[in-house]
């Protein structure tokens, strides 16, 4: 009997260490990543399009319309978030027409398990869990109070250090928020695909192997075949 009960226990315990490692897995990023150029640094990130395929598709798509140039970071709550602002308002030049028509969509509220933790991406949103449009907050900290509430869609994956340079940036409160007192430009972004630079790469090196061998090739020759 007390055998049985023992490699219960063991079963049980086996079975929960397997949850526990499930649950707390990170999904799998993306290939393609974002770079935000800001007057403080470099931010870059990458997508979680298992997690949130339509928020990615979305954001994914501002961004390589341009949305986000010279829009800005209204928030950065040390700790907590810092947050990008919806594109319509937060930009300093106007919206062009294709613009303007992807930044008024709005996105149904795909809310996930994975937890808000320091680096991840979450869109912002009204009252209405359906409401997310483009402004989305970089957290600065672990919020699980945020978790199954806002839409997670990516992470940052450079760029800490320029975060950091905004959470001591001098801040003031306005209701709920807490905002810095100058403002934080995305002066410019760019996106490119992590497997095709891996794809460059290996190109680069299997020409240089190629020139290599054909300069070996010559030297043969010319001992072999005065």
């Amino acid at each position: 009997m007390r055998k049985t009960t023992t490699t219960t226990w063991a079963v049980l315990l086996l079975n929960f260490l397997l949850l526990l490692r499930v649950s707390s897995e990170e999904p799998e990023l993306g290939s393609a990543r974002v770079v935000f150029q800001t007057n403080y640094g470099d931010i870059e990130f990458g997508f979680y399009p298992s997690v949130a395929p339509k928020t990615v598709d979305h954001i994914f798509k501002l961004v390589r319309l341009g949305c986000f140039n010279t829009n800005h970071f209204f928030r950065v709550d040390k700790g907590f978030v810092a947050q990008v602002a919806d594109v319509i308002g937060g930009r300093e030049a106007p919206l062009n027409d294709e613009q303007r028509e992807e930044a008024e969509k709005t996105i149904v509220g795909e809310f996930s398990d994975v937890k808000h933790v320091r680096g991840i991406l979450s869109m912002g949103r009204y009252a209405d869990p359906n409401s997310a449009s483009s402004s989305f907050s970089m957290l600065l900290g672990d919020a699980p109070h945020l978790d199954g509430e806002y839409a997670i869609f990516g992470k940052v994956t450079k760029g800490d250090a320029t975060l950091r340079k905004l959470e001591q940036l001098p801040t003031r409160t306005e209701g709920i928020f807490v905002m810095p007192t100058e403002r934080i430009t995305i002066l410019s972004t760019y996106y490119y695909d992590t497997k095709m630079e891996a794809c460059d790469l290996e190109r680069s090196v299997l020409k240089r192997r190629l020139s290599a061998s054909l300069v070996e090739v010559e030297k043969q020759r010319m001992k072999c075949f005065p």
